[in-house]
């Protein structure tokens, strides 16, 4: 079993690539690059069972931009 923290993104694009991603720690936002740009995800109080176990649950909040 890995050591690394682990959260299950809801919202956002269809098209990410993963649903299951590591987390920089635990409680902090992820940000996803997608298509010239970031997807923001933000941890909440819920958990939710995978084929991972069971993992905190992070919601889709914004997407910015990259420049140029």
């Amino acid at each position: 079993m890995s050591d690394t923290a682990k959260a299950l993104l809801e919202g956002g694009p269809r098209d990410l690539p993963e649903r299951i991603v590591p987390v920089p720690a635990p409680g902090d936002d992820v940000k996803i690059e997608l298509r010239n740009g970031y997807e923001h995800f933000r941890p909440t109080d819920r958990h939710s069972d995978t084929p991972e176990g069971r993992l905190p649950v992070y919601e889709w909040w914004e997407r910015t931009e990259m420049p140029g």
